[in-house]
């Protein structure tokens, strides 16, 4: 008797929980955006910096590592891993731009930059999926939920009721 409701408010759980999906995909293609302007100021400046003192990226890169003081050689590490990274974020960015709904979605989880979904989670506002990804999550979401649970309950109840079919004979 429990086994319908139960169903209906485990699919709407979960129609609700994937919806969130491409929104908070979102949300991080906006954050994305943001940390691959700030990445390409900080190496644009450093670009800068070193062609001023007669060097290209990566010799200014290199005189970094060889200087005798560890605070230039780990300046050198941490700019190396920035532009890496930028690289990264950039190639992402450029996936989420050119891609449809749903390779925007798996390129998102497949390739997230842990921090920044670290502080997407931390700020991340839920909204109402009105995108045709949203759409389908939360109606396929639904519909999972719906069909396990009843799934489930019906196998649950033909378990029960086998021993006493058997225990009468």
């Amino acid at each position: 008797m429990l086994a319908r409701p139960f169903a209906f408010v485990v699919a709407l759980t979960l129609g609700f929980v994937l919806s969130q999906a491409p929104e908070l995909a979102q949300q991080y293609r906006q954050r994305l955006g943001g940390a691959v302007d700030e990445l390409g100021r900080i190496i644009t400046q450093f670009d800068e910096d070193s062609l001023r003192s007669g060097h290209d990226r990566s010799s200014a890169l290199r005189l970094m590592e060889n200087n005798p003081e560890r605070l230039i050689r780990d300046q050198a590490g941490r700019m190396e891993a920035t532009i890496t990274r930028y690289n990264r974020l950039r190639e992402q960015q450029a996936a989420f731009m050119t891609g449809g709904p749903f390779v925007r979605l798996v390129s998102f989880v497949r390739n997230f930059d842990p921090p920044l979904i670290e502080q997407t989670l931390k700020t991340y506002e839920p909204a109402m999926p009105v995108t045709l990804e949203g759409l389908l999550l939360a109606g396929g979401g639904f519909l999972v939920g719906y069909f396990l649970v009843r799934g489930t309950t019906e196998l649950w109840r033909r378990r029960r009721r086998l021993p006493h079919s058997s225990a009468s004979r």
